[in-house]
């Protein structure tokens, strides 16, 4: 996984990783993910942290389905504020990712 910090915008990390084939926005068709979670694994995390406002921040995730190959997008601001199902997912994915990346 591919942790980056203090790029120019989420826009911008959304225009990187539609140019590396990111192409499901998981804002909006999360109904996959949620049934299938086990099946998937964050590639790479954009954060971004206002220079004024810690509380202004924002994540991009790079998603990828280990079986199929599918690649989205999720983007969230301050996770702690995300409510139920989708919290819980993207939690455990980055917690995943964190653990593999640790056994690395």
């Amino acid at each position: 996984m591919k942790t980056r910090h203090n790029y120019e915008s989420a826009s911008v990390a959304i225009e990187k990783l539609k140019q590396e084939g990111y192409e499901v926005d998981y804002n909006i068709e999360f109904d996959e993910l949620h049934a299938t979670a086990q099946d998937y694994k964050i590639d790479q995390i954009y954060r971004y942290e206002g220079d004024t406002d810690p509380g202004d921040e924002s994540h991009v995730y790079g998603i990828q389905n280990v079986k199929t190959g599918s690649k989205g997008i999720f983007v969230a601001g301050d996770i702690s504020v995300i409510e139920g199902k989708k919290r819980d997912i993207i939690l455990e994915l980055d917690l995943r990712a964190r653990h593999d990346e640790q056994k690395d």
